[in-house]
């Protein structure tokens, strides 16, 4: 997975008890909504990453230069694939990439904004790049402009519409960025400034946390075992049997207790 280390903020959340069961199902439903309307379950949430100065183009974009790939990356690569291409056949690698596929059923794409706010989105492995330009279409707030998403480091564009996302390497997953493809003026100043997705997809940042509120105060509030009124079955089973094997020996053992306390002086 394509990471960067970077972390969903914490969320002012209130205690799981204040959450209510009316609240946690109106999040539930809003979600349910949009996977009806979307075609698939997607969430927002805001992470961590340098605050753009005010009045200024935030830009997620870094110069070329500094992903700069040294002749000392292409030899590793180049040799890393001679040696890959010596040790198997081609039908070999045929045989472990068709493994590899059907053991993966899913891909969790996260598109970056620059505002820092990102859409978690699942994907199967064998849709294309194309599906997940169709969605971001119809969840950005100007779809009317032209934009394009890249991976980085290396910084590269992703043109490929046709390919799969398991074959872009996208598994188990990945995190993507977006920018708008417009040249450097008032435009893309306006265009960056504004809110990046719908009002109705930014209304579900942090319902999944609500949803969950539910389920997660009813494991928290379940009883501990051996704690309370009930207790484990099998012990007082095991505790009934050997009172009733051992009643008369039990009996004799008391008598002669009894008896050695009035023998001894």
């Amino acid at each position: 997975m394509i990471g960067d280390g970077s972390s969903p903020l914490p969320l002012n959340r209130r205690r799981l008890t204040n959450i209510d069961s009316m609240e946690a199902a109106s999040a539930k439903a809003k979600l349910a909504a949009a996977k009806e309307k979307f075609g698939r379950e997607i969430h927002v949430f805001e992470t961590e990453g340098p605050s753009p100065i005010q009045n200024e183009v935030p830009s997620t974009e870094e110069s070329d230069d500094v992903y700069e790939f040294t002749a000392e990356d292409y030899h590793r690569v180049m040799a890393t694939k001679k040696e890959d291409n010596y040790l198997k056949t081609r039908k070999i690698r045929e045989a472990e990439e068709a493994a590899r596929r059907s053991r993966v059923t899913k891909a969790v794409i996260r598109v970056r904004f620059p505002d820092n706010h990102t859409l978690e989105v699942t994907f199967h492995p064998s849709e294309t790049i194309q599906c997940l330009y169709d969605l971001i279409m119809r969840v950005i707030s100007r779809p009317d402009l032209p934009f394009y998403l890249y991976t980085t480091p290396p910084k590269k564009q992703i043109k490929d519409m046709t390919q799969d996302i398991f074959s872009t390497g996208f598994i188990p997953g990945a995190i993507v960025y977006f920018s708008y493809d417009l040249p450097k003026g008032a435009d893309a100043t306006a265009a960056n400034s504004a809110a990046f997705l719908l009002d109705e997809v930014m209304s579900l940042k942090g319902l999944e946390v609500i949803a969950g509120a539910e389920q997660a105060e009813a494991v928290q509030s379940a009883p501990e075992p051996g704690v309370g009124a009930s207790t484990v079955p099998f012990p007082i089973a095991q505790t009934s049997k050997r009172k009733n094997l051992g009643g008369q020996n039990g009996l004799k053992c008391e008598s002669s207790l009894l008896l050695q306390f009035h023998i001894s002086p």
